[in-house]
């Protein structure tokens, strides 16, 4: 199935100098017709301005119709899916996690039967009634009903359906997630003489399916694991965002961050495994390496997006792109023009930081009823499940022969015995669906913020890379812009959770797109808000091409 396209929020015909003459003098039949009282209150001091209070609350009113009824033309999107949901009737190609499982790993069906009624109803007893495998609690289903009054609402953006289980696309992307457990101690500094990541990206040029960066059709140690974007593709792997200190008050946040011990993974053993998928507390535990370091491999960009919360990386982003000063600042930025007031409540500092967040708990809204009413895809921990048992002949699967015959697979079973995903996670993944990534729908959202804001051509000064152990900033020595640079950012947090082994590229890639939608939307009604002379705000989306709201 092919979804709708969403449509990019067009250039505003809202004239907002126009509508304040429009409805001077008006504010008496607006108010009668909302039933607002018209009375006055007693003035403590001598008001003045272009309309009067009763004015003022009529335009406000209409504003906020205006935006919603931009929104409300948008129309009805489709939704499409995966008939994995539905096909099998042991849901294996479904989410399950924290559900009562049998000694294969497979749910109860009755469990999942009633999580699939209670989404169905979507009222609180049935979500009360779903019942769990042990002490670790869904998360947070009902989310998915929450409403935004920003943008577009939650429920309205389209996706395209996630790759089904016994695709080769599903298969290629579960061989990248077991290169990527292989492959997280090495530092990015040595991927170009490291001979695992000459075998990861021979093995993953060879895969039927890949849908990720290429040169010339074969993955190189240049593309590997990266994003898709022309920023994700030049320079480190790793974003200036991550390295450069942050300005943070009284004070400067120096990027070095806790991280665990190399060589520790998790949920390698069945038990181990099935005891997770139950719903119980994770049976290890992480060893915390003592001396923090700059990210300077997977297991550290993992980590970082273990425990980060939903936007700190781009509330960072944004105080170092301020800390750079007004030449960062997008050129629509009506203040650049202005040569005796200074931008601050709106088109400061305090307007970026709050739309970041806002973006940030928009993103996910969407996100998640994209997880739980829509796709409800399974986890590459689960379908590692899949693998060893079909691998061990517990039972067959409707598997791809990718997986299966890809030469990560032996590698992990030489190491420890099973074909189960080694996490970095001790509890592996958390207990709400994959597809899409939240983590990646905060990227989308907060980084086309951040783009609206600030010059994208703008270079990064001083570009840095960290060392091979994370110790140490180093000079990079070549050319880095702040649009490459944030592209890269949302790559870094979506696709980190892929290494960490909680998500699939497609979870990453597309979580990205519906996040970059919801911050797009946002800034369509933002537009309208603001006194200043504003041409509007101009962008350059993920797929390189440019949009103007």
């Amino acid at each position: 199935m092919t979804p709708q396209s969403s449509p990019s929020p067009q250039k505003s015909s809202f004239d907002r100098r126009s509508f304040i003459r429009s409805v001077s003098g008006l504010g008496a039949m607006a108010a009668g017709a909302t039933g607002l009282s018209l009375t006055p209150s007693t003035a403590s001091a001598v008001l003045i301005g272009p309309v009067n209070g009763q004015q003022r609350r009529a335009r406000a009113h209409s504003l906020r119709i205006q935006a919603a009824n931009a929104q409300m033309q948008l129309g009805v999107q489709a939704h499409p899916s995966t008939t994995d949901d539905t096909i099998y009737p042991n849901f294996i190609g479904s989410f399950t996690k924290a559900l009562p499982h049998d000694a294969l790993g497979e749910v109860i069906p009755s469990a999942y039967n009633a999580l699939r009624t209670a989404i169905s109803n979507g009222t609180q007893a049935s979500f009360n009634a779903i019942p769990l495998g042990g002490t670790v609690r869904l998360a947070n289903p009902q989310a998915a009903y929450s409403y935004s009054l920003e943008g577009a609402d939650s429920n309205y953006h389209s996706m395209l359906a996630a790759p089904a289980l016994n695709s080769a696309w599903c298969a290629g992307e579960m061989t990248e997630v077991y290169w990527r457990a292989w492959t997280r101690d090495i530092p990015f500094t040595d991927y170009g003489s490291d001979g695992n990541i000459a075998a990861a990206s021979a093995d993953l040029s060879g895969l039927s399916d890949l849908r990720a960066p290429k040169v010339s059709g074969s993955v190189t140690a240049g593309t590997v694991f990266r994003g898709p974007t022309a920023g994700d593709l030049t320079g480190p792997m790793i974003s200036q965002f991550l390295y450069k200190d942050i300005p943070f008050g009284a004070t400067t946040i120096v990027q070095r961050y806790r991280t665990t011990v190399s060589g520790v993974n998790h949920m390698t053993t069945f038990a181990h495994w099935l005891a997770v998928q139950n719903g119980s507390p994770a049976p290890t535990s992480a060893t915390i390496d003592p001396t923090p370091r700059y990210i300077a491999n997977g297991r550290d960009l993992a980590e970082y997006v273990h425990v980060d919360w939903s936007y700190q990386a781009f509330q960072s982003a944004a105080l170092i792109l301020l800390g750079f000063g007004g030449g960062a600042l997008d050129d629509n930025n009506p203040y650049k023009a202005i040569s005796n007031q200074g931008g601050f409540v709106t088109f400061g500092g305090p307007m970026i930081l709050d739309l970041v967040a806002r973006a940030g708990i928009a993103g996910l809204k969407a996100a998640w009823y994209q997880k739980w009413q829509v796709h409800r895809r399974l986890r590459p921990e689960a379908y590692a499940g899949l693998v060893h048992n079909h691998v061990t002949g517990a039972k067959t699967y409707p598997l791809h022969a990718d997986v299966l015959n890809s030469a990560v697979l032996p590698l992990i079973q030489g190491v420890y015995g099973t074909s189960l995903l080694p996490m970095a996670f001790p509890e592996g993944s958390p207990t709400h669906p994959a597809y899409p990534g939240g983590h990646a729908a905060i990227a989308g959202a907060c980084v086309t913020v951040l783009k609206a804001f600030f010059k994208e051509s703008f270079a990064i000064p001083s570009p840095v890379q960290s060392d091979t152990n994370g110790l140490n900033l180093a000079p990079f020595a070549g050319a880095l812009t702040v649009g490459g640079e944030l592209d890269k950012l949302a790559s870094n947090m979506s696709l980190g959770r892929e290494t960490g082994g909680v998500h699939w590229r497609s979870d990453d890639i597309e979580g990205m797109k519906l996040g970059e939608e919801v911050g797009l939307q946002m800034l369509r009604d933002h537009k309208l808000l603001n006194n200043e002379s504003f041409t509007g705000f101009s962008l350059t989306r993920f797929d390189g091409s440019t949009v103007v709201i």
